[in-house]
């Protein structure tokens, strides 16, 4: 008799859970560019007031990676990392935007004739 396998008894189980939990969850990229990249958005965003509840009192915040650090020494040591340059090279490219997911799907104008009015056939009498 043998001793009861425990190992590999969850199948994946704890990737599945981490996956779906929503606690560490940071804005997505489209939004970022679309709005927190905007000058006046992002001035703000930078020169935010002191809040009490956020790390570092909110004084120490990556627009890039919508991201709030305790310190300056560690807000510039993740502008030379790994992760914000990843971060920078990825929001470099264009948003995807609605009409290209339809144009992607076949339902966009491209490839379609426009419909032909009235007003621009020629009447003969």
């Amino acid at each position: 008799m043998g001793r009861v396998r425990r190992s590999r008894t969850h199948h994946a189980q704890r990737d599945v859970h981490r996956a779906s939990r929503t606690r560490a969850r940071t804005k997505d990229l489209d939004q970022i560019q679309l709005i927190d990249l905007d000058p006046k958005n992002r001035v703000a965003l930078e020169a935010q007031p002191i809040d009490l509840e956020k790390p570092g009192l909110a004084q120490h915040y990556c627009v890039e990676c919508a991201k709030y650090f305790e310190t300056d020494t560690a807000l510039q040591s993740h502008w030379r990392g790994k992760v914000h340059k990843r971060r920078c090279k990825i929001l470099k490219e264009p948003a995807y935007t609605i009409e290209e997911a339809e144009r992607a799907a076949g339902l966009g104008r491209e490839g379609k004739r426009t419909p032909i009015s009235t007003h621009a056939m020629p009447i003969d009498t």
